[in-house]
């Protein structure tokens, strides 16, 4: 069957990607609470207890907010690296110990055919990571809250078929907004989140012949419009003369208050 993917929701409202092989499903992140998972989950015709494993990136509660209650109920085994389970080890209560499994960062594990490899990202978190699934292969990459592009990052997440890269704001937007200057100086710095133009000049970067679409995720709903980031993205790569016909744009969205459809990464 190949790789396929659901982006359940995405921003600071909660994050959720559902990545299945046809034999393994997976959930990285459950920053969404239990019941809105569940809906979630049931319009994209799948639930709770067909998922193999819980995946965390890091202790932010848009990453975790329903993770807890979510894994207890379906009895899940969650992964994370020490420094996450640290960082939200309060905030996710009583986890049996046979389901808190440690996967360090940079390690691969194998469910089945379906490869997933963690590795290390720039975020104000204690050990925040990205992943990688590879099947048969098939590459599909997922890098949110990114501070900045890293050379680590650049070369874990290369020659994807897809990625799911962070758009987070846009510059101007948030300079003019209405957080307080230590936040906005926490976005724009190394350890936040990209910005469209960031963005765009990493994909200058990481877009190959072998990459089919690009997921913009992780907008801002106080700083960002998914527009106005396509069109940013889309004029930054145009303006380092790669250009795209309006029917073979990779770039696609995903939505704060709703599922992406579900995307086959061999599809070109």
């Amino acid at each position: 069957m190949g790789l396929t993917f659901t982006v359940l929701g995405s921003g600071s409202t909660g994050n959720a990607t559902i990545v299945s092989n046809g034999d393994k499903m997976v959930l990285v992140d459950a920053g969404l609470s239990m019941k809105r998972l569940d809906e979630l989950m049931r319009e994209q015709g799948v639930a709770g207890h067909q998922l193999d494993a819980l995946f965390v990136t890091h202790e932010h509660s848009d990453h975790i907010k329903g993770l807890g209650a979510f894994a207890r109920k379906y009895e899940l085994p969650i992964f994370a690296n020490v420094g996450t389970w640290g960082g939200m080890e309060r905030h996710v209560g009583t986890i049996a110990p046979e389901k808190r499994v440690i996967m360090e960062t940079g390690e691969m594990l194998s469910f089945g055919t379906m490869e997933v490899r963690s590795f290390p990202i720039s975020h104000d978190a204690a050990e925040p990571v990205g992943y990688t699934f590879v099947d048969n292969g098939e590459k599909l990459s997922l890098a949110t809250d990114l501070g900045y592009m890293s050379d680590k990052v650049r070369r874990e997440i290369i020659d994807s078929d897809v990625l799911v890269l962070e758009s987070n704001h846009d510059t101007e937007m948030l300079r003019m907004g209405r957080y307080p200057w230590n936040i906005k100086r926490r976005i724009l710095s190394d350890i936040g989140h990209l910005s469209n133009v960031a963005a765009g000049e990493a994909l200058c970067e990481l877009l190959t012949d072998r990459t089919k679409r690009v997921y913009l995720a992780h907008l801002s709903l106080d700083h960002n419009l998914m527009d106005l980031a396509m069109l940013t993205v889309r004029n930054v790569l145009e303006d380092n003369g790669i250009f795209f016909k309006n029917d073979e744009n990779p770039l696609r969205a995903t939505y704060h208050d709703r599922p992406t459809a579900w995307d086959e990464v061999r599809r070109k």
